[in-house]
């Protein structure tokens, strides 16, 4: 179940941002749910998940959204194409949700909870953090967005993180704003183009020395 260091290293270092997927090639569905239940295995903050991930079937929803996308093509090409948006509002309503699963999933007495309940609301609800709760959630959804790139890797799917996108269009054209969600950002995931050059060039990076700052 685990990979060896240099393994782990080609699979990252396979992976880039694609700029040109293959329409023709699809992500088998068996695939598809692996990175399903792999981007539900990612943490959050709390455990709260203040996110949703809308999987974007529909052709001419697509190429609306490639339109509001810089007309970039991985918008229409790719296999599939995810947006990351975030619970708006984010309040009360989501944290007794995910107490209630918490019961649900754990076998737990609603009651063992109140603590912690407390000091979620306390925090995000009733709190400083209250005034920025949307960058905050915002933040959980690029982890969600970085593990499930990275699981895609391991299974040989191409993916480009997107944000170079307008927002409020994606929200009108998928109608989340009467969901109680707002646009992030977005991936699509897909196989690359054999011609794509972006796929052999060397990776621009800071050299680990400027990296990692040790203290």
């Amino acid at each position: 179940m685990s990979q060896t260091e240099q393994q782990l290293l080609e699979t990252l270092s396979w992976r880039y941002a694609t700029k040109q997927f293959d329409p023709s090639r699809k992500i088998p569905d068996a695939t598809w749910e692996v990175l399903r239940k792999a981007a539900s295995l990612s943490p959050s903050s709390f455990g709260l998940e203040p996110y949703r991930l809308v999987d974007v079937r529909d052709p001419a929803k697509r190429e609306a959204l490639r339109q509001a996308a810089w007309n970039q093509s991985q918008v229409t090409d790719a296999s599939h194409f995810v947006v990351f948006a975030v619970e708006v509002p984010f309040g009360v309503a989501q944290i007794d949700a995910f107490m209630a699963r918490t019961v649900a999933q754990r076998g737990v007495a609603p009651e063992s909870l109140a603590a912690y309940r407390a000091m979620m609301v306390g925090t995000l609800v009733e709190g400083p953090r209250a005034q920025k709760i949307h960058t905050w959630s915002s933040n959980q959804a690029y982890i969600v967005l970085g593990n499930l790139m990275a699981a895609a890797a391991q299974l040989g799917v191409d993916s480009c993180p997107l944000e170079g996108l307008d927002p409020v269009k994606f929200d009108e054209i998928l109608g989340l704003k009467e969901k109680g969600l707002a646009t992030v950002c977005a991936l699509p995931l897909g196989y690359r183009l054999a011609t794509d050059k972006y796929a052999s060039l060397p990776k621009v990076r800071k050299p680990l020395g400027e990296l990692f700052l040790e203290i």
